[in-house]
């Protein structure tokens, strides 16, 4: 006799079970949407369908926070805690929360309707303090003081800048249609590529001198011309959106306002690799953007540009979306090949790299958006226009995102040289309040913060790296005079000490030791030595973690430290 517990789950289990492992994660989220946490019946049906362990099915529910094992409220409630939303008041918002709804919040009944918690950065930090909310019935997000009155902010994000050409069709209140994109030139770069050779398109990639703007900022044709250079087949193309860097919110713009776009860049991608399957991998917080990107590869494919034939060429190329179920280390590329196969995100050690052996130990490019929505521009255009923008050795416009205490927090495109002074005090309109610049936290979470003796610092990679600072993914996170070093610096040494995968020791024990030196220092007891102790948990990070999480987990709090001694001297004093 069927459970009736799981009886609407063993409906769709027999379309899960043809996929094996890989389909573990999308079945135990459609369990969750069904029963709204994965019970152990549940569990154990997904384990026998997919013929994983259950065990191993138990292993990937505790890894992913979002998701559950155990009754939760029916309508779920992440408060964002950043350090964008700090400043703006997230603590006073999560307080008020879960005082006024503390009558649903008793942990030990099942049928509890609400339950409020904390969350890391939500992609929403020029709406800050933002609010994610998930009921049965629908998934909002947004700022807080629009939430509460009833408005939507999704679509007011400020897109500002020098240039608009990877944002010349944002901020116009929706996304793009297939048909308003094609109306401004979308697609036809996919045509001009497709009568060329795969090699053509790759060496036009090389001489643009277009690197990664996920952070890494490797060549992106070097990485494309290593792939395609390789015997076995199939190729993967892998597009990562799993954007979760506090602060950083551009690529969920992209996706919600031009999802064609990132289309197109994906479809010269594979083309230019030989990949005839690609996944793109959304970050699970990011509910919008995956339904609005869904949509799109629904109209592509009902054009005929995604399939069989297209264009009625001989490339055929298939596209599944993917949404992570909430890991910031899934954002590290071997980590996110780990999730796609069904498994907990635990980054690889490399050599080998994944143009080599990726995603099914099988050759794989994987991109950022961003860094795919340049590839329609380089090849309508040509790569010695694209090099006309920009400076020699950083070519290009670059987006940024700026937060915190600003007038003007959005989403800016420029050329890169642009001075950070400029950035914060012209294009974004200076201190919020008439305040005074304190630092800026460049790079994100990972990246270093700026003192008011940098803020004429180019940014571009050579300009910031000239005074110390990293350009990482894009982020700008502005704090003026009033702001707690001490405050800003537990919340960063939170996040990694939570995000850490704990694969390597390194990082797992580094993150937990380098926590607890912070909230020594946030509580003014900081012990003798606690400041030597925090360079040599650094330098280990650096030199010994396995993946990027801890090799830069130290960055900020190193920065600070070279920066504002003072702060660590009277601690200590």
């Amino acid at each position: 006799m069927t459970d009736p517990d799981v009886s609407r789950l063993l409906e769709i289990l027999p379309v899960y079970a043809k996929q094996g492992r890989p389909a573990l994660i999308p079945v135990l989220q459609k369990a969750q949407e069904i029963y709204g946490y994965v019970s152990q019946p549940a569990a154990a049906a997904i384990s026998r369908a997919l013929r994983v362990p259950l065990a191993e099915v138990y292993g990937v529910i505790e890894f992913y926070s979002l998701l559950y094992s155990q009754p939760v409220g029916k309508t779920l409630i992440h408060v964002c805690n950043d350090p964008a939303c700090a400043v703006a008041g997230a603590d006073g918002v999560f307080k008020r929360m879960t005082k006024t709804l503390e009558f649903h919040l008793d942990q030990d009944s099942p049928t509890r309707e609400i339950t409020v918690e904390r969350a890391p950065c939500l992609g929403l930090c020029e709406h800050a303090p933002a609010l994610l909310i998930q009921s049965p019935h629908h998934v909002i997000d947004g700022a807080y003081e629009d939430l509460v009155s009833g408005t939507s902010s999704r679509h007011r994000t400020k897109i500002g800048g020098t240039v608009s050409i990877l944002t010349a069709n944002c901020g116009k209140g929706h996304p793009a249609s297939l048909e308003e994109y094609q109306q401004n030139g979308g697609y036809l770069a996919i045509q001009k590529a497709l009568q060329v050779q795969p090699e053509a398109v790759i060496q036009e990639v090389k001489t643009s001198g277009l690197v990664g703007r996920g952070g890494a900022a490797f060549p992106t044709g070097i990485k494309w011309e290593g792939c395609a250079r390789e015997p076995e087949y199939p190729h993967y193309l892998v597009c990562n959106a799993d954007e979760a860097e506090p602060g950083t919110f551009k690529d969920r713009v992209i996706m919600e306002d031009d999802p064609h776009r990132i289309l197109e860049g994906i479809l010269i991608a594979a083309y230019a690799i030989g990949a005839e399957k690609g996944y793109m991998y959304i970050r699970g917080e990011y509910v919008y953007p995956y339904q609005v990107m869904k949509t799109a590869l629904d109209e592509a494919r009902k054009a005929h540009l995604i399939g069989e034939h297209i264009l009625g060429t001989d490339f055929s190329f298939e596209l599944e979306l993917r949404r992570g179920a909430g890991a910031y280390i899934c954002g590290e590329e071997t980590a996110l090949f780990e999730s796609i196969e069904g498994k907990r995100g635990f980054p690889r050690v490399k050599p080998p790299f994944p143009t080599r052996k990726g995603l099914f130990g099988k050759p794989t490019v994987i991109n950022n958006v961003e860094t795919l929505c340049n590839i329609p521009v380089i090849i309508q255009h040509g790569a010695a226009a694209y090099r006309q923008m920009g400076t020699e050795k950083s070519p290009g416009t670059k987006l940024f995102c700026l937060s915190g205490d600003i007038n003007q927090p959005g989403l800016y495109e420029i050329p890169f040289g642009m001075t950070l002074r400029e950035m914060i005090f012209q294009l974004a309109g200076g201190i919020r309040n008439q305040g005074t610049f304190q630092s800026a936290l460049v790079g994100g979470a990972a990246g270093a913060f700026a003192s008011a003796n940098q803020l004429d610092a180019p940014l571009s990679f050579e300009g910031l790296r000239s005074f110390n600072l990293p350009l990482g993914s894009g982020v700008i996170t502005v704090f003026d005079d009033s702001r707690s070093m001490p405050d800003i610096l537990l919340r960063l040494a939170h996040f990694f000490k939570e995000e850490s995968c704990g694969k390597c020791y390194p990082c797992q024990m580094g993150t937990q030791r380098q926590l607890e030196i912070m909230e020594r220092m946030a509580e003014n007891r900081l012990l003798p030595g606690d400041t030597e102790r925090l360079s040599d948990l650094a330098a280990t990070m650096t030199d010994a973690s396995l993946c990027g999480l801890g090799q830069t987990a130290s960055s900020a709090i190193s920065s600070a430290m070279r920066l504002f001694p003072h702060l660590f001297k009277i601690m200590e004093g």
